[in-house]
């Protein structure tokens, strides 16, 4: 298997892809692991210029020798070149996977919206820098290679979804609520939806959870898991409600079923969510 890196958002160092590629061969020898040079420039915040990144895209997606697309790691600006981006792919582009998370929701919601059917969150290879982050690495690469169902969310694994059967996508709450009602925004009908967050005031996530839940096409899903809010800074005024208690608030004036907890977030934990 020949798996392409990229990076959308902000850039890696070498050192990242070197650790990543010691571990591939050590954990699985039959994977190869191109890095492409774009994930290592810098251009202001981002992995090089909108132009380059979006370049960088799309050569790896559109190129047949590469059977997945591995998005490098999350930050900011994968919405600056998300939607030129994928009207851009050729037909060799869907017959990709393509893994990530985090502010690669954009483009995994883009590529969903379009049609694309092997889109999944999950880890990422900057995570190999996470405590206990070799394990989440191996765990991508298990799903990319193999599709080891150990790699899943647990109710995805046991074939559940949470609810019988349903579909699955999962999303970073502050993604989502930027991408709804954009050209990214894919339908979700019918879906169980996975969120979580990170590094984010509890006040912000009750505000994106009060646009999410108010979106039509939310309202539409089949309901709705939280993983993970880590990293929440103290708030002054105290907030005074947990994450469970604000996404259940948002649910319940929704009418919004919520299903409880989901075992993903920006950790070394995080599982993978294949989409639909």
């Amino acid at each position: 298997m020949r798996i392409g890196v990229v990076a959308p958002s902000t850039p890696i160092r070498s050192d990242v892809a070197e650790a990543v590629t010691a571990l591939a061969a050590a954990h699985a020898p039959d994977v190869e692991i191109v890095f492409h040079p774009q994930c290592f420039l810098v251009h202001n915040h981002f992995a090089g210029s909108d132009a380059a990144r979006a370049e960088a895209f799309v050569a790896v997606a559109n190129d047949p020798a590469f059977d997945a697309l591995w998005f490098a790691r999350g930050g900011y600006g994968s919405c600056r070149i998300a939607e030129e981006a994928i009207e851009r792919l050729a037909p060799a582009a869907r017959a990709k996977t393509y893994l990530g998370y985090s502010d690669a929701g954009y483009m995994l919601a883009g590529l969903y919206a379009a049609g694309f059917e092997q889109v999944a969150h999950g880890p990422m290879p900057q995570d190999v820098r996470r405590e206990g982050g070799e394990a989440a690495v191996r765990r991508a690469l298990d799903w990319l290679s193999r599709r080891d169902i150990g790699s899943l969310e647990p109710a995805l694994a046991l074939g559940s979804g949470g609810a019988g059967g349903t579909r699955a996508v999962a999303f970073n709450i502050t993604v989502l609520s930027q991408l709804l009602g954009t050209s990214l925004q894919p339908a979700l009908d019918g879906h169980m939806l996975l969120l979580e967050e990170v590094s984010e005031y509890m006040y912000r996530t009750d505000r994106a959870m009060f646009h999410i839940t108010s979106n039509p096409g939310i309202r539409a899903v089949a309901g709705i898991r939280l993983g993970r809010c880590s990293l929440v800074p103290p708030n002054d005024p105290d907030f005074g409600e947990s994450e469970e208690e604000v996404v259940r608030h948002w649910c319940e004036r929704a009418g919004i079923a919520y299903l409880g907890r989901a075992d993903i977030g920006h950790d070394a934990d995080n599982k993978v969510v294949p989409f639909g």
